[in-house]
């Protein structure tokens, strides 16, 4: 705080009320720090960036200071359009969403969206490159709704953008002459909503604007426990070689999976119970569509609510499994790191948890005995326990996920395999 005044001020109010965040209680005493050494951290610019713009809208001043903050503020080559990447995309991210996040840091004159590389995108052009500067070291890393549609911000090179239409995928808001091409949905300007925090209506854990106060993606605890029904159906399996447990490897890399039971007498389909409704999207999302053994593979909700285990005697062949106590769950903990590495299935997976005695050969070896061809493979420079190698195709690597993961070395290293967006 600015004073032991102030401190004394805070504590002795919230000693009597009892703050909350995210329906958590917050506790706050004194520490035996007499102030924050702050100036040599890595972050410093991005949190002065940050609380600056923050400062800014508080006080009215949309951003618009000529003083750059931190280390100078933006470089000369910085123009006033930023290209940003929304990852892990379980709600809709809208042109208006985009729009009343970023019209907080100065006036948005022209967004266009578009999906490239199966990843939802924009390009955001302000009127001046400060409000750009601001933009991105506030926002980059934040998520517009909890532990999902974090933001990745960077510059683009282009100096101005251009707009043919003002539809709902693109917009100009200095022309609004401009036609609306095949889209007939009536458009408004872009306005930013009075106050930070507001949250979007029937749409759990949401934020209709991001609190900047803090850098970093906003990953508070309590993101599962969504109601709605977490139980899938999948179809279109090849039933010669999909297993109870390939389903669960596979699946488990959106959500923790309890049970999974393939139909008895339409070994095609299959029942997947995730731990709840969230995870259940998400799988949706990232699998439904994804060539798996030769097939297509469908991923839908059931309209059964849970999944029921074989009654004593009942024949099922080993086909319904209980995972619900599995050591192998990737999402256990509340805002687990791993939520923040959720990326559509890739012929480049990350590999970790690998021993020192493992070659590049022995690895590469590995993955070939799954029938994939490898066409590329390092260890991490710095921390030779990881690694990343590229398949001839997602396929391939799917399949060798699911063959792999866990897969146990010895020495009580058992491997660990993710997608990931990396390229080698």
């Amino acid at each position: 705080m600015a004073s032991e005044e102030a401190a004394v001020t805070m504590v002795n109010y919230y000693a009597t009320t009892r703050p909350y965040l995210y329906n958590r209680p917050v506790y706050i005493q004194y520490s035996n720090y007499r102030e924050l050494k702050t100036d040599n951290l890595p972050n410093q610019a991005r949190a002065q960036a940050a609380l600056q713009a923050m400062n800014a809208m508080q006080s009215g001043n949309q951003a618009t200071a000529s003083t750059p903050v931190a280390e100078g503020g933006p470089l000369p080559n910085q123009g006033s359009v930023l290209r940003v990447i929304v990852e892990n995309l379980f709600y809709p991210v809208t042109l208006d969403v985009l729009c009343q996040i970023f019209s907080k840091f100065g006036s948005v004159l022209k967004i266009i969206t578009f999906t490239k590389n199966s990843m939802f995108q924009a390009l955001i052009q302000y009127a001046h490159p400060m409000n750009a500067y601001y933009a991105k070291m506030a926002l980059d890393g934040q998520s517009i709704y909890t532990a999902c549609c974090t933001l990745r911000i960077d510059f683009s090179k282009l100096a101005s953008l251009k707009v043919k239409y003002n539809n709902e995928k693109s917009r100009d808001f200095t022309r609004l002459d401009l036609p609306a091409g095949d889209s007939q949905q009536p458009l408004g300007p872009c306005i930013a909503p009075p106050a930070f925090g507001a949250s979007v209506p029937g749409i759990p854990g949401a934020f209709g604007s991001l609190t900047v106060s803090t850098p970093g993606p906003m990953t508070p605890p309590g993101v599962f426990g969504v109601p709605g029904n977490s139980v899938l159906l999948v179809s279109n399996l090849n039933p010669e070689a999909i297993t109870p447990y390939g389903l669960f490897i596979l699946f488990g890399v959106y959500g923790d999976v309890h049970r999974v039971k393939i139909m008895f007498n339409k070994k095609e389909n299959a029942l997947i119970q995730m731990a709840d409704a969230f995870q259940a999207q998400l799988a949706i999302s990232y699998l439904n569509g994804l060539t798996l053994y030769g097939k297509v593979l469908h991923a839908s909700l059931s309209k059964y609510q849970a999944v029921q285990l074989p009654h004593e005697g009942q024949q099922d062949q080993g086909l319904t499994k209980d995972y619900s106590n599995s050591p192998l769950h990737r999402f256990k903990k509340p805002g687990s790191k791993n939520f923040q590495n959720i990326f559509p299935p890739s012929a480049t997976l990350h590999l970790s948890n690998i021993p020192p005695s493992v070659t590049v050969d022995d690895m590469k070896n590995l993955f070939a005995s799954t029938g994939s061809t490898v066409k590329a493979f390092r260890f991490f420079q710095h921390n030779y326990k990881m690694a990343l190698i590229q398949l001839g195709s997602v396929e391939e690597a799917v399949q060798a996920l699911i063959a792999l993961h866990n897969h146990d070395f010895g020495e009580n290293h058992h491997l660990r395999i993710s997608f990931t967006k990396s390229t080698i």
